[in-house]
């Protein structure tokens, strides 16, 4: 029998507030019907997805999705769908359900669009807002895998759209353009949640950068200041920047530039968070507004 909803039951929780979270994976889709390889991008939004609810203390319970293109293709959704169900299986999260629209007079060839939807769960007291950041706090970076779902609309324009293009191999990357372009989003929740009571806030750094993102999580009158060279910035960053003349500033507007989850703590637990997490660095501090500047990256 099919069901028009998707019935989930949650227990455990004192005062539980659900989470919840809507993304897309945006044209990093076009590298994927380029390539022919649709595995990946399913992986890509749930992990997005996880990461977003994640920055407020919470769990993943379950995770819905969208595919609408021009003609089904079921070779193609099979591969969607066996990404979607992997990444939820690796986040502990139920894939509930999902709708699949068939719109030819919208979408073109094999074209199609991706969106996910998930619902999470923290206790009340739990929830991480960011309200408790203070100045002289430390900001520590986990390292993303990539571009992770942003910035693909410039990388496009820089590199073409060829398959020639993407099968280029850069020997700085080790693989073809198109394999690092299709790295999937990296998923922090399996290494954060044992930590969550020890961190003030949590931003993960999609489109917008580091420039974007961190200061959502910042209390008034306070300002992000990273230190350069503090975390590697990774090849492809180096790579697309040559490529595209690309100033430095609009790099760290558009990409994580290495960066994938920023974690804000007191001085007193940075030991303890950065021997747990072996890849963490701390890349900057916590210090008081001056000017209009929320970030500074110097």
């Amino acid at each position: 029998m099919g069901f028009f909803g998707g019935l989930f039951e949650f227990k455990g929780y004192q005062k539980p507030v659900l989470v919840s979270s809507v993304d897309g994976v945006g044209t990093k889709l076009k590298i994927a019907c380029i390539l022919d390889k649709h595995n990946t991008i399913g992986i890509d939004i749930v992990n997005h997805c996880v990461n977003d609810i994640l920055t407020c203390g919470a769990e993943p319970l379950f995770f819905l999705d969208y595919i609408a293109m021009g003609k089904l293709v079921p070779k193609q959704v099979g591969a969607i769908v066996e990404g979607l169900a992997q990444a939820c299986r690796q986040a502990g999260c139920a894939l509930i359900g999902g709708e699949t629209a068939e719109m030819p007079g919208l979408y073109t060839g094999e074209d199609y669009d991706l969106v996910g939807f998930i619902i999470g769960v923290v206790e009340k007291e739990n929830i991480i807002m960011g309200k408790t950041i203070a100045v002289d706090d430390i900001i520590i970076g986990l390292p993303s895998s990539g571009l992770h779902t942003n910035g693909y609309s410039l990388v496009r324009k820089i590199f073409g759209e060829s398959k020639e293009a993407l099968d280029t191999n850069y020997p700085e990357l080790g693989r073809t353009l198109g394999e690092e372009l299709l790295e999937p989003h990296h998923a922090y929740y399996h290494q954060l949640k044992p930590l969550l009571p020890l961190i003030k806030g949590l931003a993960h750094i999609t489109g917008g950068g580091l420039i974007g993102n961190v200061p959502r999580i910042l209390p008034e009158g306070m300002t992000a200041q990273f230190h350069r060279g503090t975390w590697t910035i990774l090849p492809i960053f180096q790579l697309i920047q040559q490529r595209g003349k690309v100033i430095q500033e609009e790099m760290y507007h558009v990409f994580n530039m290495g960066i994938g989850m920023v974690l804000v703590c007191s001085p007193d637990n940075t030991d303890q968070i950065t021997k747990a997490l072996p890849e963490a660095k701390i890349i900057g501090k916590v210090v008081k507004q001056k000017g209009e500047a929320r970030v500074i990256i110097g």
